[in-house]
């Protein structure tokens, strides 16, 4: 099975992304921890990402589709997997395609998490605050939200127009946003997958 996670920093995709994945027997992939990785192992892509995330920009198409490529290779995920952070733009929207259509699979659902800006802005400080994270200040999360609603927001609907999208209400405690998360799963992932 092949889901992604969608929805804007700090809706809980991580969170639930984790428990998704152990659901379907795949890896969770978070486009987050492949920037980190690269960038704690300084390697050529983590340094161009880093200089991006520190200002709050999305990481290049390239960097990214780059860094999904080689993950999405490995067998663990083979069949079955979790992107979370992947895709943001109609060129990564493309490349999945493209990529999952030589392996002839395609993304069999798509989970947005929705949760209120002011409340998203609450929890990554509140997250900053406890792990240090510098790229989490009110001005930063402010604007990864807009860039969110102007580049990732349409493909929510263009995944809708396929038939694969399902909202889930990202508020609430932990253990109902996951088994609302979990029914949306069982309501959208195709037959036979």
């Amino acid at each position: 099975m092949r889901l992604l996670i969608m929805g804007p920093p700090g809706a809980g995709k991580g969170t639930h992304a984790g428990a998704l994945a152990a659901l379907v027997g795949g890896p969770h992939i978070s486009t987050g921890d492949l920037f980190r990785d690269h960038i704690d192992r300084r390697t050529e892509l983590g340094r161009l990402a880093e200089k991006y995330l520190a200002t709050g920009e999305y990481v290049p198409d390239a960097v990214t589709d780059d860094m999904v490529r080689d993950r999405l290779a490995r067998p663990d995920a083979a069949h079955s997997f979790v992107l979370d952070g992947y895709p943001r733009t109609d060129a990564q929207v493309a490349t999945l395609d493209e990529l999952l259509d030589a392996r002839g699979t395609a993304v069999d659902g798509v989970v947005e998490l929705t949760v209120p800006d002011d409340e998203l802005v609450a929890r990554i400080l509140r997250r900053s605050a406890v792990s240090g994270r510098s790229d989490d200040t009110e001005e930063v999360v402010r604007h990864r939200l807009a860039v969110y609603t102007d580049q990732t927001a349409p493909l929510v609907r263009a995944y809708g127009e396929r038939g694969l999208l399902h909202r889930v209400d990202g508020t609430g405690s932990m253990e109902e946003v996951r088994r609302r998360v979990e029914a949306a799963v069982a309501a959208r992932v195709r037959p036979g997958a």
